[in-house]
């Protein structure tokens, strides 16, 4: 069958189609605004925001997708992780104790000098984590098959029993 159809039409649609899938998957400003301002964002779309060196202790990001934000030197005590999406983010030297990241994927995620204290870990994804340096004394929910998946170095502190393959 032939048709007539103008190969800069087929062309049009096809961009105009990756176009719209990749808006969808984009950032929502206003919620990394209002999330970067202190307000509690359940279930927000923060893809690759700026969070380095901000204070925000107590905040609840359940369900949020992070993957490649910067949380970097911030403080997050006591917040809600909880199902987030944090692939990709960078946590290095954040101030992490008490929070929770139950059911989070950290996967390829950097927690590279990061204080995590008495952290909900339980059933969470660290696959290619880096926790080198990172404080998990007292985190609660880690077991050796989910550190088996990380990696860490002499300085990583975790909880009695449990070790951490050297990163490569």
């Amino acid at each position: 069958m032939v048709s007539n159809v103008h190969p800069l039409a087929v062309a049009f649609v096809a961009v105009a189609m990756a176009a719209a899938t990749t808006h969808a998957a984009a950032q929502n400003v206003a919620q990394i605004k209002r999330a970067s301002g202190g307000d509690n964002c359940v279930g927000c779309n923060l893809f690759q925001a700026d969070f380095s060196g901000k204070t925000l202790k107590g905040k609840t990001f359940s369900h949020a997708r992070l993957r490649q934000a910067d949380l970097s030197l911030g403080v997050f005590t006591a917040s809600r992780f909880d199902h987030a999406d944090l692939r990709d983010v960078n946590f290095y030297g954040a101030l992490a104790g008490h929070a929770d990241f139950t059911g989070a994927d950290l996967r390829n995620a950097s927690l590279v000098g990061g204080y995590f204290q008495a952290a909900r870990f339980a059933h969470a994804k660290l696959d290619g984590a880096n926790l080198g340096g990172a404080d998990l004394i007292g985190a609660l929910g880690l077991n050796q098959a989910m550190l088996s998946t990380a990696c860490g170095d002499a300085a990583t502190r975790l909880p009695s029993g449990l070790d951490v393959p050297a990163c490569k």
